[in-house]
């Protein structure tokens, strides 16, 4: 995609956020979705629109608000992360991280707000690029287009549904605002028209040329359309073994992929759009056509004592995960996940080799007291420390990696009874990224407890714990383990609707 998030300039954001298709004056040199879909340019440029949506970043900044909307809303209710000191300061974090959050919640309504504009311009590719003139698209070309809509319509849409236990289903562009208002969706319905979403993007190109990488892909569509058959298959019991069955399906045709031995470079921008990567939201120094696809992610993730501003931490709870097998690694070491994602005091990285950016941890993290140890997460730093200084960066983020494809693929397997097909996946990822052995039992309850345990040490950071703690019916049961005495399953498992949407809403209460 570094090509197609190039073209996104300034005059073609605001086209999109001012264009009022029923103002009854119209200013003829003025752009609108009347006259803006002219040709395969516009197309490409109204498809890039539609992608950086997901940056969660307004045209007028390219510093913060990416970290600041989505890691508090997605991360913040996990069990493995807690607030650094400076997130403390922020009173709309402390309430998600405190489960003391109401529907006014400046966060999630942002997270809401943006994902829906998403699909808002998805809608527009779809309808509008289908409407261009023969002459002036190849028609190769507009069906990828229109694909691409289908798969970012259905990506913004299972976000939300994910964190919203009912949202409104937007399955068209809206030119009349008496279509602004329309009642929550039933859940199954919103997962019915995802799912399709999702299908019509399978004939997706399976990779493009260097200029386009980054754009979503054959196996990133059949990889969603696997999770959000896996998600819905514990959602309706009755129906549990044949979404089972079809998420298997699309996960099997997730192809071409393997996973990456260095863990750790997939998220310090060292090794972006790697053989892993299934689909990664790409980042870029370059400012060129008004493009902005930097950030200051790197000082958002990074604890204080490395020069970050303190916000995210991991917790006790997943130190003690990666330890648990003890130090069987082949390296003599715990799990390899440990090292490739959290800096703390061992002697590891103490060891005389400069492994904290040339420094010892003990180098870093000291006061007048001594050395101290305070965990911190290594994941989605720069790969050295003049980078850690620098005001911007530009990491690419992994959304979708094979390994979770794999681990989705176990854990379909051995619902349906497969286990013994569904634990060579899971020693594979052991393998590669944990320099670990195989894993000990064979039953059917003790590969759900490993599944649990390698997404849970796989993914931090990537804010899949949440949902893969309500999928399983342990949200409970976590947060009471994690201290988080405030949950309440039946207030907290999803978001309110954001008062954002009461308020401009008349069809919602």
């Amino acid at each position: 995609m570094k090509r197609i998030i190039y073209i996104v300039s300034i005059c073609i954001a605001s086209m999109f956020y001012a264009c009022d298709d029923y103002l009854t004056v119209e200013s003829p040199d003025q752009l609108t979705s009347g006259n803006f879909w002219r040709n395969q340019n516009d197309a490409e440029a109204g498809l890039a629109a539609a992608y950086s949506q997901m940056y969660l970043m307004t045209y007028r900044t390219d510093r913060w608000s990416f970290p600041e909307i989505k890691w508090p809303v997605e991360a913040y209710r996990e069990d493995i992360i807690s607030m650094g000191n400076d997130a403390m300061n922020y009173p709309n974090w402390v309430e998600l991280g405190n489960y003391t959050y109401t529907n006014g919640n400046s966060q999630f309504n942002q997270y809401w707000d943006w994902y829906y504009q998403g699909i808002s311009f998805a809608n527009q590719v779809i309808e509008k690029t289908a409407e261009i003139s023969d002459d002036n698209i190849d028609a190769t070309v507009r069906n990828q287009i229109v694909a691409e809509g289908h798969f970012l319509r259905a990506w913004y849409h299972m976000q939300l549904l994910l964190n919203w236990k009912q949202i409104v289903m937007r399955d068209k562009y809206i030119t009349n605002p008496d279509e602004l208002s329309k009642p929550l969706a039933d859940r199954s319905t919103t997962w019915d028209f995802i799912i399709e979403d999702f299908k019509k993007a399978t004939s997706l190109p399976t990779s493009y040329d260097s200029d386009n990488t980054g754009r979503a892909t054959c196996g990133a569509a059949y990889a969603y359309l696997g999770f959000a058959y896996l998600t819905r298959a514990y959602e309706e019991a009755d129906q549990k073994q044949s979404y089972l069955n079809s998420a298997l399906e699309a996960l099997n045709n997730v192809k071409g992929y393997e996973l990456v031995k260095e863990f750790r470079t997939m998220f310090d921008g060292s090794c972006k759009n790697n053989p892993e990567s299934v689909f990664e939201l790409q980042f870029s120094m370059s400012s060129d056509n008004g493009a902005i696809y930097r950030s200051q992610f790197h000082q958002w993730m990074g604890a204080s004592e490395v020069g970050g501003w303190d916000e995210i931490l991991p917790t006790q709870i997943l130190m003690d995960e990666y330890m648990k097998e003890g130090a069987i690694a082949t390296t003599g070491r715990y799990d390899t996940r440990l090292y490739e994602t959290i800096w703390f005091q061992c002697d590891y990285f103490n060891d005389g080799n400069g492994r904290v950016w040339g420094w010892e941890y003990d180098e870093w993290f000291v006061n007048d007291e001594g050395a101290y140890n305070r965990p911190i997460f290594r994941k989605f730093l720069p790969p050295t420390a003049d980078e850690m200084w620098q005001s911007y960066t530009a990491i690419n983020i992994p959304l979708m990696r094979y390994a979770n494809v794999m681990l989705m693929k176990a854990e379909a397997l051995n619902e349906l009874g497969q286990t013994p097909q569904a634990i060579p996946l899971i020693n594979e990822i052991r393998e590669v990224h944990g320099d670990m052995p195989a894993m000990t039992g064979s039953t059917q309850e003790e590969v759900r407890a490993q599944i649990e345990h390698e997404r849970m040490i796989e993914f931090p950071l990537e804010n899949y714990r949440w949902y893969d703690l309500r999928r399983w019916g342990k949200l409970s049961t976590a947060m009471q383990a994690a201290g988080r005495n405030n949950f309440k399953e039946s207030e907290h498992s999803f978001y309110p609707t954001p008062l954002t949407e009461i308020n401009a809403n008349d069809q919602i209460q």
